[in-house]
């Protein structure tokens, strides 16, 4: 069996299940022990250059409005490769390749690959995920260990949260700055199992631009900026396009200091694993009495008043 992993999440759950002998080709922006041991298939064309969110919004937004893909898979290498399957995705064209780019690119090798498409709507969709990459890999009984071990850390979040008879805070997800959208598919999803309820998200759905007049008016007691394909260090950049909004000031979660900075990866790249860890950073957000950030994630999470950009 020869794999082609066309999304980070997928390479990275790959190698969560031990199955990563059998990978070979993968995205420019898969997990950094990958790109290390693993060929590039994907690329593209925004790769390596530095865009504000405003920027990368118009070059996306006008690249949808013509029909055309930024991403673009580099077939020399994709025929040395010769896989037997590809695993793509549907969920969004602006974040990864889809299936129909997938396709045109593997139409010309001389031998036809299996495209399976990963296009989870819930968090329960995810774990699905794994059982079928495991499946298709030939080693569907990897997958069964690796998700009753993540199961067991939200039960363990879920059962603090039923004992101390924590009240759900009321939350926003922020999945990008400027323009602001709220958070859909999965992500409402870990929300409630840290704890939380996101009333402007769109479960199971895309996420979407969201008014800051709207922003204003539902007051968030806990805010979570984590744009996505941004980490930390990133978003931090882009804070001014926030807290320069009017009205900023008077949120709730400002004045409470309840406002994060969280990587995109806990979130926006549906990896069962990394979700898990997505669960547990909200949950030491929202309700920081009964937990704490483990401390192999401290470095992808920040309080926004720990940061120097915050004015």
């Amino acid at each position: 069996m020869t794999a082609c992993s066309f999304l980070p999440a997928a390479t990275q759950m790959i190698y969560d299940m031990q199955l990563q002998h059998l990978l070979h080709g993968i995205t420019f922006e898969c997990p950094p022990q990958a790109l290390q041991e693993k060929q590039k298939v994907v690329r593209c064309v925004l790769e390596g250059k530095q865009y504000s969110s405003i920027e990368i919004d118009r070059i996306f937004s006008a690249s949808k409005a013509q029909g055309k893909s930024l991403y673009y898979v580099d077939e020399a290498v994709l025929g040395e490769i010769a896989p037997d399957v590809i695993f793509t995705q549907d969920v969004c064209e602006v974040c990864q390749i889809d299936t129909a780019c997938t396709a045109a690119a593997v139409a010309n090798l001389p031998k036809q690959p299996q495209l399976i498409a990963l296009t989870p709507n819930n968090l329960q969709d995810v774990f699905q995920t794994a059982i079928t990459i495991a499946t298709a890999l030939g080693a569907e009984e990897a997958a069964y260990p690796y998700l009753s071990a993540l199961q067991q850390r939200i039960d363990n979040i879920i059962d603090t949260l039923r004992l101390h008879r924590a009240a759900p805070k009321r939350v926003m997800i922020m999945e990008w700055i400027e323009p602001v959208y709220n958070c859909g598919h999965w992500i409402p999803f870990q929300v409630a199992y840290a704890g939380g309820i996101d009333m402007l998200s769109n479960p199971a759905g895309d996420s979407i631009v969201t008014s800051w007049e709207k922003i204003l008016k539902y007051d968030p007691e806990v805010l979570i900026i984590a744009p996505c394909g941004f980490d930390v260090k990133r978003s931090r950049e882009e804070l001014h396009l926030l807290t320069q909004k009017p009205g900023w000031e008077n949120l709730t979660a400002v004045k409470d200091r309840a406002v994060h900075i969280a990587d995109y990866d806990l979130f926006t790249q549906p990896s069962a694993g990394t979700l898990v860890d997505g669960i547990e950073i909200l949950a030491a957000c929202f309700h920081p009495q009964l937990f704490s950030v483990p401390d192999h994630l401290q470095h992808k999470t920040a309080s926004l008043f720990q940061t120097k950009e915050y004015v």
